[in-house]
């Protein structure tokens, strides 16, 4: 009889395991340095786009619009300076970091956009010039 694996006899194990397996194939990628998860949403005719910045101070922070994407870029800065092989476990990432969104069409003037970064929090308002949902809305057919 073949002995498989625990891990890979029990699902919830064998996908933890995958996890950590490719955590680890990553995370010494330097184009892997953090960037926090992104909603976002429209409300009220603007888009709104609300990113998790843990450990990322304003002025470290930068937001352009370049060819129609919106592009939030900066660098993430270890405080003192800590020898590697000191180190148990490097779990956090320090380094610059980039991340490009497409605008809608609707998107209306760059020079209106505004951000605010509070508790961790980067939250950047993109004037749309009408609602993205006037798009989803059904067309009539006539008969005949």
């Amino acid at each position: 009889m073949i002995r498989l694996p625990r891990v890979w006899v029990q699902p919830a194990g064998l996908s933890r395991h995958m996890d950590e397996m490719f955590n680890e194939l990553f995370t010494d990628w330097p184009e892997a340095a953090s960037f926090g998860r992104t909603d976002i949403y429209e409300k009220d005719g603007t888009l709104l786009f609300e990113t998790e910045m843990p450990g990322v101070k304003r002025e470290d922070i930068n937001i352009r619009v370049e060819e129609g994407h919106l592009i939030i870029s900066g660098e993430t800065k270890r405080e003192e300076k800590i020898e590697e092989q000191n180190f148990f476990r490097m779990g956090r990432r320090y380094g610059k970091f980039q991340r490009s969104f497409p605008l809608p069409e609707e998107a209306g003037d760059p020079r209106k956009i505004e951000a605010k970064f509070q508790d961790g929090i980067l939250k950047v308002s993109v004037p749309l010039s009408h609602s993205l949902r006037e798009k989803d809305k059904p067309v009539q057919i006539a008969v005949g």
